[in-house]
């Protein structure tokens, strides 16, 4: 009976998390076609330079042509390189993107033109990308592109996600800039591209780690007496943690306690705190951020 429900439980918890990469691929899709490329500014990765040859031929059609022979090399990759359920998840994510993409009737939310609302299509769009990212991230998908190689790196290297997608933003920028150029030979308008490029990027990258911390690392220190169950607590919420005992002196009770900390990421924060506090309800903690955290440190991989 007890196997039943759980197997019904992880049914329904496969349903919701297909659910929401089916929802982040949608609202990636209305970044994409309602904010994003009306607003002509250059994506990251193979998807800046998709768009980027897009607004040089203007071939709406052409940016789904490259984009879905980009995505399937990357998703290759992913399969190859980060694990099966990320490369399937992603594959839905993206599966979804180029139907809406293709089936979503035009419509106009705002000017795209410089001197009218291209500021607020910029802004809205990078919003709208970065927490669709985080949704697929946080459901063990993704959206494709830098987002791959961003997961394989950050795995390999314990850096944020979205990091990555200002490194790959560099080549695709320099492509896309290079074609406004050729077709333009209007300077103003290269550069012009280039700001609202760079509040794009920066949008959706910091949008994107601040919903995914994932890969961002803290310290957690627990003043407690009961330092034994605590300790417990710690290894049996996560098998790759440890934590270390520093006494202490009370400074107005004058009694003994112990200080047990331990480092661990953000993903992990909620139920570790749930397992301490059930063991000791009084204790006292606290956490901040930490950098420069050695590359030996364990991060379960994504999916």
């Amino acid at each position: 009976m007890a196997t039943h429900s759980k197997k019904k439980s992880s049914f329904w918890q496969k349903v919701k998390e297909y659910g929401l990469i089916l929802l982040a691929g949608f609202l990636y899709a209305i970044a994409l076609k309602y904010f994003v490329l009306p607003s002509k500014v250059i994506l990251t990765g193979t998807e800046g330079i998709a768009t980027a040859l897009s607004y040089y031929f203007e071939n709406y059609q052409l940016f789904i042509v490259l984009y879905v022979i980009f995505q399937a090399i990357l998703l290759t990759f992913a399969f190859v390189k980060v694990s099966k359920v990320f490369a399937l998840r992603s594959f839905v994510v993206v599966g979804t993107v180029v139907l809406a993409l293709i089936v979503m009737p035009e419509l106009r939310f705002a000017a795209p033109e410089s001197q009218n609302e291209r500021i607020i299509l910029v802004i809205f769009g990078g919003i709208l990308a970065g927490v669709a990212k985080a949704l697929a991230f946080r459901n063990r998908g993704s959206t494709g592109d830098e987002d791959i190689a961003g997961a394989y790196f950050a795995i390999k290297y314990l850096k944020p996600v979205g990091s990555i997608a200002i490194i790959a933003s560099i080549v695709s920028t320099t492509f896309g800039l290079a074609l406004d150029f050729l077709k333009n030979g209007d300077f103003e308008s290269v550069v012009n591209t280039l700001m609202y490029t760079c509040i794009y990027i920066f949008v959706s990258a910091e949008t994107l780690n601040n919903l995914y911390r994932k890969f961002k690392i803290m310290m957690l220190a627990v003043i407690t007496r009961e330092h034994g169950p605590i300790g417990m607590a710690i290894t049996s919420t996560s098998a790759h943690r440890t934590y270390t005992l520093h006494k202490g002196t009370g400074g107005r009770s004058l009694e003994p306690f112990h200080e047990v900390r331990t480092i661990i990421t953000h993903e992990e924060l909620p139920q570790m705190i749930s397992a301490i506090q059930i063991v000791d309800p009084d204790c006292f903690y606290y956490y901040h951020d930490i950098e420069g955290i050695s590359g030996r440190y364990y991060i379960a991989p994504i999916g």
